[in-house]
């Protein structure tokens, strides 16, 4: 008896968008593998997200959905000024969750000898129907499908797309998490269930509770995540914001721990005496603050030939919109529906899924200029 050959993917990126989109095929009927450059396990990186629909849908379709809530739920949106007091206050309840609450998730759904860490990408052709990739470490793989889900940084797409870059916006974003246990009451009371903002001329501040680095939702042991963006003219001032305590200039982000000890400094004295008395304790107790530069990008095309590009690869859009993850689940759970509707013609199926996820990036970006522009009061 005759066993119908899986089609393959190679997934370019292990990272959420690589994760989407490897649960989403495998769920189609695909055998795939997922090729991550870092050597190590990524389950510590990044920081708050708010929770979108289109992501919850994504971890339900890979059946990695549980009792075990995915974020923390706020009630009220609530707009400070620098002394703290109430300006406006609204009931409208959203979930926050965390980078690695949702990594550690997704990456539950791909079998083990599946994820090659350590994995760098130099190269890829393309062969009618198959694609064959090659890696900094010699390793080479065929199969169907070549997916670039290797974020704003993409090699696929500076192999496909070499003319398209990142655009900075003109503005930076600051970071941090501290724990939920780590603060006065005060603070608590004024923080706690809370999405809350200062928003000043060029400058916007926020924050609100996110997982604890275990994953946990319990009160006590959930972190506060915050944010504040502020404008970083290009050239002497922000190539100094990104270069790293080692004197390595980064090119988009400055990890947490990393940051210049003169900029850290500079920054802690500028929250010191512009943020409310919260913001301002949450900054004071953040052990490693991280920054970065906010970017725009928007591709011409996502298909080309068996490669594609997809989430922040494809489109990266401005954190005001809480629109990346929810992008790429998108991108990944649309994939996967196309896929399942035309099994026997890839291709065909292929042109259909870009031309509607085309429209979904560029409307995003659209919306995202709009709204950081008007946020930041930039100029036109």
């Amino acid at each position: 008896m005759l066993v119908e050959k899986k089609p393959r993917a190679l997934i370019i990126g292990g990272s959420l968008g690589g994760l989407f989109a490897a649960n989403s095929l495998l769920q189609s009927g695909w055998d795939v593998d997922v090729f991550e450059r870092s050597p190590s396990a990524l389950d510590s990186r990044g920081g708050g997200i708010v929770l979108q629909p289109q992501v919850v849908a994504a971890i339900n379709n890979a059946g990695l959905g549980s009792a075990s809530p995915l974020g923390v739920l706020s009630q009220e949106r609530v707009y400070l000024d620098r002394h703290g007091e109430v300006l406006q206050s609204a009931f409208m309840p959203q979930t926050q969750t965390s980078w690695n609450t949702l990594y550690r998730r997704l990456v539950r759904g791909i079998p083990s000898e599946r994820y090659h860490r350590g994995q760098r990408l130099t190269s890829f052709s393309q062969d009618g129907e198959r694609i064959t990739a090659r890696f900094e470490a010699g390793a080479i793989a065929e199969g169907d499908l070549l997916v670039g889900a290797d974020g704003p940084d993409s090699t696929v797409r500076s192999i496909l797309l070499p003319e398209t870059s990142l655009s900075y916006s003109g503005y930076v974003v600051w970071r941090g998490l501290v724990p939920e246990r780590s603060v006065s009451p005060e603070t608590a009371a004024a923080l706690t269930d809370k999405f809350v903002f200062q928003h000043d001329p060029e400058s916007l501040m926020l924050q609100y509770l996110v997982p604890g680095e275990d994953g946990s939702t319990n009160p006590g042991e959930r972190r506060f995540n915050w944010l504040w963006y502020l404008k970083a003219a290009k050239g002497e001032t922000l190539d100094a914001v990104l270069t790293d305590r080692q004197g390595v200039h980064r090119r988009h982000s400055v990890p947490p721990g990393m940051l210049a000890p003169a900029q850290e400094r500079v920054f802690r004295d500028y929250a010191e005496a512009n943020v409310n008395p919260a913001f301002r304790e949450l900054v004071e107790k953040t052990h490693e603050i991280f920054v970065q530069a906010i970017v725009d990008l928007a591709v011409p095309q996502m298909v080309f030939g068996r490669a594609i590009l997809l989430g922040d690869a494809a489109f990266v859009p401005r954190p005001h919109t809480a629109g990346s993850t929810s992008k790429a689940a998108e991108n990944a759970l649309s994939l996967g529906a196309a896929l399942r509707a035309s099994p026997t013609d890839i291709d065909m199926a292929l042109r259909l899924w870009e031309s509607d996820q085309l429209n979904v990036g560029r409307q995003m970006i659209e919306w995202g200029v709009r709204m950081g522009d008007r946020l930041m009061r930039a100029a036109a």
